[in-house]
C-alpha cells in the first residue's frame, strides 16, 4: 500500500473527501516526522515502534575507485515491528 492508496482507503471507510483524508494522513506523517527529528520515540500498539539510531563515523570504500573514504556519523530512523503485527504476518495466533 502506498500513500495515495492509504488516503483512498481512509476516505472510503470514514466517508470523507479524498482531500480531507489526504490532510489527515499528511498531518499524521508530519507529526511523526517532527517527533523523530526531535529525538522522540514513536510507538503504535499492534504495529511497532520507530526510533532514531545513531551510527558513528567509519572508513568505507569508494565503489568506483576502491579508495578509502570517511563516512560521516549519521542518524537514521529505524522501525521495529511489534509482536502482534509479526504474528499476523507469519499467520500465527
Amino acid at each position: 500500500m502506498n500513500k495515495s492508496e492509504l488516503v483512498e482507503q481512509l476516505a472510503l471507510e470514514k466517508d470523507i473527501s479524498n482531500k480531507r483524508a489526504e490532510e489527515i494522513v499528511n498531518l499524521v506523517f508530519a507529526s511523526m516526522t517532527e517527533a523523530l527529528s526531535e529525538g522522540d520515540r514513536i510507538e503504535i500498539r499492534g504495529l511497532g515502534s520507530f526510533v532514531i539510531k545513531e551510527y558513528e563515523s567509519y572508513t568505507g570504500r569508494n565503489p568506483k575507485t576502491g579508495e578509502p573514504i570517511t563516512v560521516r556519523p549519521k542518524k537514521l530512523p529505524f522501525f521495529k515491528v511489534g509482536k502482534e503485527l509479526k504474528e499476523r504476518v507469519l499467520g500465527e495466533s
